[in-house]
């Protein structure tokens, strides 16, 4: 499958492009350029490496949507984003917050860590770009509710300490069976630079992995 739609910009920064033009960013961070052309921002949660004002305000441009976990609208407000078009959710909801690309969301959290409860609401996503559903997970563990999410690529956490690391993400993509699977959120804020190899070598050989960072 190609998924040439698909750039991280680093860590867990992910862009999403449709044929039409149209542009989703989820969790923008760490730009050094100022691209302005954001169609709908995504924010899976509010951690520094995910929820960044800088880095929205250098990818944002007039009328950009925004869907963020419904506990996040007391941050997004104090950044400064009150008046925008921003639509606040929780787990297992839909939205279509621009013309032809839908949303839905689903938990995303940690169920032996302290760093993601559960109780916060913060999402992932799957995103309807061109008929492809493309999953990204957000910060979180492989969770059983998550392994019947019905996706063509999945983007996972595979840095650890925080998150899935290789191994477990790998065992979560082979349970949840994409066609594509690209690991993030390893190399820099947490994980190392191999873990993308990890990950590669352990998912099942039915399953392509792309490596985009």
């Amino acid at each position: 499958m190609n998924t040439s739609f698909v750039t991280i910009n680093t860590h867990s920064s992910i862009r999403l492009e449709s044929r039409q033009g149209a542009v989703i960013y989820v969790d923008p961070y760490g730009f050094a350029t100022e691209p302005h052309d954001a169609d709908l921002i995504l924010v899976t949660h509010t951690h520094f490496d995910h929820f960044s004002p800088e880095d929205i305000a250098r990818v944002r441009k007039p009328r950009t949507a925004f869907v963020l976990p419904t506990s996040a609208m007391g941050e997004f407000i104090k950044a400064g984003f009150a008046d925008e078009d921003a639509a606040f959710l929780a787990p297992h909801e839909h939205a279509m917050p621009v013309p032809g690309i839908e949303v839905e969301t689903v938990p995303a959290y940690n169920r032996t860590k302290r760093f993601h409860p559960e109780s916060n609401g913060w999402l992932g996503y799957v995103v309807d770009v061109d008929g492809v559903r493309v999953y990204v997970a957000g910060d979180t563990d492989d969770l059983p509710e998550n392994r019947t999410i019905a996706c063509d690529v999945a983007l996972v956490p595979a840095g650890g300490t925080y998150t899935m690391d290789a191994r477990e993400a790998a065992a979560f993509v082979n349970a949840l069976r994409p066609a594509v699977a690209i690991p993030e959120h390893y190399g820099t804020v947490a994980g190392s630079g191999d873990d993308g190899k990890t990950f590669a070598k352990l998912v099942d050989p039915g399953i392509e992995v792309v490596l985009k960072l």
